[in-house]
């Protein structure tokens, strides 16, 4: 098996997916020595799902939407007229057992374990981030000044001792704040502190441009030696035996000794032909991205606005508004009912902060599994094909620690969070 390859020895490897998943695998491994090449049908990084999302990394956030009450809010989020949750009925016939594995996750038990998963892995890729970007000299604008979860009901900030509780498990830094306590750590939020109940400030998050990221990496592994092969459309994976020989390509078939499939939302269609059920499903989310027309009403870092679900980020001379969980299979429209929901969230808290008039929507298909946590390791057919997709709403959070334990576990070393808690294993034991 490829993961059982002496340690030091250089191999060919093939990325399927050029967006941070796929960028940030390829650093690691071609880090490591190995000729790597990263194919994607886009013309170039980033331009799927790392285009516009929220631009938060927030390791202490990062939680499964499994959690214990969301059935009964999904009804009601249902009959809201800016929705976290919206579910389009033509979606349903192919999503219905994922809803139903989701649905079965919403305990307090797996609620725990699924978070803890998460926080790790977050925290580890915050860890990884910060010494790459020390090797690296990256730019991508870029602030460590924390994320602040805004609660606008005494309600929200009650049920956020669950939170809380594994927060302290996993020893990682928070602050309890009441309304005045919010607007000292986000300034701009004075004129909402009316609708303010409480928050829970993470003083170790960091904020930045998943896009900016992902391109500046691009360039780095291309002086490391990575060959990137756009506007390449991936076919199939023909086999030799039980490993996988080449990828079939839209320009002729690529060889390799491992394979790495990360297509986010896209993966599943790839495995399917293998016997490979996988369990991720695109969940749309939608951001839209507004320039600051007055500083002193604008976010400083990353607001997570409890009751639309929604973050609102400083990137740069930018605000970033994303949010929102869409059952719509792989459908792409921008519905205004969808951008509304957005601007009413930014506009509540930091009004007049940017101009709405030259703000651009957008929305992508973030791969999520039924538990929240992404599937990295060694797929169950082919010695040689590995997994790094299912990432969900954390991709950017989660880049780096999944790259570099994937290059570990590719290499034969023993990554410094357990493996086993993020393999397809989960879904069949």
């Amino acid at each position: 098996m490829a993961n059982e390859v002496e340690p030091g020895a250089s191999m060919k490897i093939v990325i399927l997916g050029a967006g941070v998943i796929g960028v940030t695998s390829a650093y690691y491994l071609a880090k490591a020595g190995h000729q790597v090449t990263v194919i994607d049908r886009q013309p170039g990084p980033a331009l799927e799902t790392s285009f516009a999302n929220a631009g938060e990394i927030s390791p202490g956030y990062s939680a499964p939407w499994a959690a214990p009450g969301v059935p009964l809010k999904a009804v009601r989020w249902l009959f809201m007229q800016h929705a976290p949750l919206i579910i389009r009925p033509s979606a349903v016939p192919s999503a219905w057992r994922w809803m139903a594995s989701l649905l079965r996750n919403c305990t307090a038990a797996r609620y725990a374990i699924n978070k803890g998963r998460m926080v790790r892995l977050a925290e580890y890729s915050r860890d990884c981030l910060i010494e790459l970007r020390g090797e690296a000299k990256i730019s991508y604008d870029h602030r460590t000044l924390g994320t602040l979860q805004v609660f606008r009901t005494q309600k929200q900030v009650d049920g956020a001792e669950k939170d809380i509780e594994v927060l302290k498990r996993g020893g990682v830094p928070f602050e309890v704040l009441d309304p005045s306590g919010c607007i000292a750590a986000e300034p701009g939020l004075a004129s909402a502190q009316h609708k303010i109940a409480g928050g829970l400030r993470l003083p170790n998050d960091e904020t930045g441009d998943c896009l900016k990221f992902t391109n500046a990496l691009h360039e780095i592994c291309e002086n490391l030696g990575v060959t990137f092969r756009f506007e390449t459309d991936i076919r199939r994976l023909r086999f030799t035996g039980r490993r996988v020989a080449a990828v079939e390509t839209s320009h002729g078939d690529i060889e390799a000794d491992v394979f790495i499939a990360a297509l986010g939302s896209y993966t599943p269609a790839l495995l399917r032909p293998l016997g490979i059920a996988l369990p991720v499903y695109p969940v749309k989310g939608y951001s839209i991205t507004l320039p600051i027309v007055d500083e002193a009403r604008a976010p400083v870092s990353t607001v997570m606005d409890e009751t639309f679900k929604v973050a609102i980020t400083r990137l740069g001379d930018r605000i970033r508004v994303g949010g929102m969980a869409e059952i719509a299979g792989f459908n792409l429209d921008l519905p205004d009912a969808r951008r509304a929901t957005l601007r009413q969230s930014v506009e509540s808290l930091f009004a007049g902060a940017g101009d709405q008039a030259r703000s651009t929507f957008w929305a992508g298909l973030r791969p999520m599994t039924p538990d929240g946590t992404p599937v990295i390791g060694p797929a169950p057919r082919g010695d040689n094909l590995f997994l790094s997709t299912g990432h969900g709403t954390l991709g950017w959070t989660m880049a780096c620690g999944s790259g570099r334990m994937l290059a570990d576990i590719i290499d034969g070393k023993t990554p410094a969070i357990t493996p086993s808690d993020y393999t397809l294993d989960r879904y069949v034991s």
